[in-house]
């Protein structure tokens, strides 16, 4: 059942069927998608339980929609525009392959989390889990930011080839590193920025630490500011406090499977 005020729309996503299911994913996209066509600038969803492809490609800058309960796998796939904004956890994939638009997390967001993001910008409060930010990817110097506010398991930026991605270990203790093993495995563009230690062993092939630079910090603090602004969190602004993972090679594996080294 939806309500509607003004130019925003509540959708009660805690429908049952006589199986006792829940609405299913389709049927909810499609209402979504209907609310967006007739004008709708807001759109508020109570009950979510697990809907995957949430606001898939959504391509309107204007279009704001809030997410109450736990939105499914690939919410915000494909996103071209807009803003999505979870009042909970996410899970797996959050951000696939999106283009534009921003995704807000109040919770952890799992597994693979900004898979191939194109643009856009991601911010999660809590935790993330593995191979977050996988081939991120950027053109032309326009790329994907995600932001993490606490910590993450290994393989952080697998095969990275643009964008940028903050891991700001909120909460963790001091001598505690926020980032798993294989940071950075085939990374050949990007840059990750880590609040705490990334020792030699965490690193993957092709990952190197870096020296932050001035372009850098500045980079950086634009990120904290949009993560201070969403969740009222306060994190390090102690720039020796943050460590640069990057590549020194945009061809990390030249030569390992061409015989002709070209």
């Amino acid at each position: 059942m939806a309500s509607k005020k003004h130019n925003e729309v509540v959708i009660d996503v805690d429908e049952r069927n006589e199986l006792g299911h829940p609405l299913d994913y389709r049927e909810l996209n499609e209402k979504i998608r209907g609310c967006i066509s007739s004008g709708m600038e807001k759109v508020i969803l109570k009950g979510v339980t697990g809907q995957r492809y949430i606001a898939s490609a959504m391509d309107d800058p204007d279009v704001k929609i809030d997410i109450h309960g736990t939105p499914g796998n690939d919410l915000g796939a494909f996103l071209n525009g807009g803003t999505i904004e979870v009042f909970g956890n996410a899970q797996d994939v959050t951000g696939n392959t999106m283009n534009d638009g921003r995704i807000i997390v109040h919770g952890n967001s799992w597994d693979i989390t900004g898979l191939a993001a194109r643009g856009g910008t991601i911010l999660i409060r809590g935790n993330s889990g593995y191979r977050v930010g996988i081939h991120m990817k950027e053109f032309n110097g326009s790329g994907p930011r995600l932001v993490i506010g606490g910590s993450v398991h290994d393989y952080l930026g697998e095969y990275m080839a643009g964008g940028t991605i903050a891991i700001l270990g909120i909460g963790m203790e001091e001598d505690v590193s926020p980032v798993g093993l294989s940071v950075g495995t085939g990374m050949h563009g990007g840059r990750i920025f880590v609040r705490g230690a990334v020792e030699e062993h965490q690193l993957g092939t092709a990952a190197h630490v870096l020296p932050l630079t001035d372009e850098d910090w500045e980079e950086l603090q634009s990120m904290i500011e949009e993560f201070e602004h969403a969740f009222g969190l306060k994190p390090s602004r102690c720039r020796d406090d943050y460590v640069k993972v990057g590549p020194l090679d945009s061809r990390p594996f030249r030569g390992h499977y061409d015989k002709t080294n070209i």
